[in-house]
């Protein structure tokens, strides 16, 4: 076999797409019947149950990609707060450059796609900043960036200057579709004549950006009232139902997807609430709902939470989740992959790295 190549996905920011690019862009080499390897060096989410285990969201790449324990890694190091008090205490002069060397080459396929740091300077106290790691595995890399405005293009000139010759190209994620032509006739061009090849630009999608309600039970410590085998129904908007009831009820009309947010005592909000497009009802306070609301929830299966909190750190939970969507449903999964089969250059990805093409199965 031909020495391994390597791909380190970075991004400019946290939550800006890294596992959903890595999951596009391996799926669609392992079609063209390329051998796929994945690490990622610095873990950040590790379960909390199992200490020991593979971190959950490399697990769940293995298991998405299919990919053999020869084909995958735990992480080198993790982020949290012992391991960087560790760090400051002393551990200085351990050289994890050098145990990332010896931890890549445990690894061998076509292609080894590495997950970078969530920012280009996470990692800097260990020596694996994402430059740092490039310089390291001699990995070109492919920086994926979440869209806010057209100053995206402020910041993607900054990374070009600090990852100078590393920096293979970006992908721009989470597009507005309102804003997509724009991107696509102005940003690109402009970034290309500054040598920075733009490889695919993601629009929007809703989808992504949605939670289970099983996330939101987790994250909010809720009670399930009923319909517990609704969980895994999607939340793409939150509305918050504290209005009067006419009002309230325009509202929640215009609304997909929803979950709503109001007092247990709100018995008008509520019922309002299950007969349009709600995908979970969630009652502040603590305060147990009206025995006709649960008859009325389990007919038209939404699931109820009740959660021990005010209505203003609900919401601040509920937002915070949705600021971190992570890619943990199969539906998701999906999405993405047509997503990045529509949008993403993959023929010049290949022809970048210098990949041979992958000789089809049979």
């Amino acid at each position: 076999m031909a020495q391994a190549k390597y791909l380190l996905v970075g991004s400019t920011e946290t939550n800006s797409g890294k596992s959903a690019t890595i999951l596009g862009v391996a799926h669609q080499l392992q079609q063209q019947g390329f051998d796929i390897a994945y690490c990622k060096p610095l873990g950040t989410c590790l379960s909390a149950n199992q200490p020991d285990a593979l971190e959950e969201d490399v697990q769940f790449m293995a298991q998405v990609l299919n990919l053999s324990q020869k084909r995958v890694l735990p992480p080198l190091i993790s982020l949290e707060v012992d391991t960087i008090q560790k760090r400051l205490q002393g551990d200085e002069l351990t050289n994890y450059r050098h145990s990332l060397e010896q931890y890549i080459q445990k690894l061998s396929s076509d292609l080894i796609l590495l997950e970078g740091p969530g920012t280009l300077s996470e990692g800097s106290l260990f020596d694996l900043s994402l430059l740092e790691i490039a310089q390291i595995t001699k990995a070109p890399i492919l920086l994926v960036a979440r869209f806010h405005s057209v100053l995206l293009v402020d910041a993607l000139l900054s990374a070009k200057q600090h990852l100078g010759d590393s920096l293979l190209g970006v992908l721009i994620n989470d597009i507005p579709t309102d804003k997509l032509s724009m991107a696509q006739a102005k940003m690109r061009p402009f970034l290309e004549r500054q040598g920075i090849s733009v490889l695919g630009m993601l629009p929007r999608n809703e989808l992504l950006r949605s939670v289970s309600v099983r996330e939101l039970v987790s994250q909010l410590q809720a009670e399930v009232l009923c319909c517990p085998e609704r969980l895994d129904l999607m939340v793409e908007s939150l509305t918050i139902g504290a209005m009067n009831v006419n009002s309230a009820l325009e509202y929640l009309r215009k609304g997909i997807n929803m979950a709503v947010v109001t007092g247990g005592d709100r018995t008008d909000i509520q019922m309002a609430a299950l007969e349009t497009s709600t995908q979970c009802l969630i009652l502040t306070g603590h305060l147990p709902p009206q025995p006709f609301i649960l008859h009325r929830a389990e007919e038209v299966e939404i699931p109820i939470l009740s959660v021990d909190l005010d209505t203003l750190t609900t919401v601040e939970i509920i937002d915070h989740t949705f600021g971190q969507v992570r890619l943990h449903e199969p539906i998701k999964v999906q999405c993405i992959q047509q997503l990045m089969a529509e949008h993403f250059d993959l023929d010049r990805l290949i022809s970048q790295l210098g990949l041979e093409p992958a000789v089809p199965a049979g």
